[in-house]
């Protein structure tokens, strides 16, 4: 089993800048991707952003220059730093962690409870 925590988030005026964070913690498994995805009201959860081991972090278009994430693959902790944010990123946003286990070699996602990101325009 892996926990998904996540912090940060919160209300922003069009312009502005968040950062969220998160943190997989579990037992006998690597965790070898972790990533933000977002879900807009009446919208379905799309991909923010994800950075798997041994690879450079991919942004989706809409985030490019925007977004950045960055991830420490020791601590199996990772970020989401947002700026210049438009009322279009308004969104729950949620981590993900791909788990492998050590036993098993099989994979699984897990996901963090959802941060709730606000931008006011």
């Amino acid at each position: 089993q892996v926990h998904v925590t996540e912090s940060g988030g919160g209300s922003v005026q069009f312009g502005g800048s968040l950062q969220l964070s998160c943190t997989a913690s579990g037992n006998r498994v690597h965790i070898v991707r972790m990533g933000w995805y977002r879900q807009a009201p009446g919208k379905e959860r799309e991909l923010v952003a994800q950075h798997t081991d041994n690879s450079v972090p991919v942004n989706t278009d809409d985030v490019k220059g925007r977004f950045s994430i960055s991830r420490d693959t020791g601590k199996n902790k990772m970020s989401l730093q947002m700026s210049r944010l438009k009322p279009e990123d308004t969104a729950a946003y949620y981590c993900y962690a791909r788990a492998v286990d050590l036993m098993s070699a099989r994979a699984n996602d897990y996901w963090g409870q959802g941060s709730k990101v606000t931008v006011a325009s």
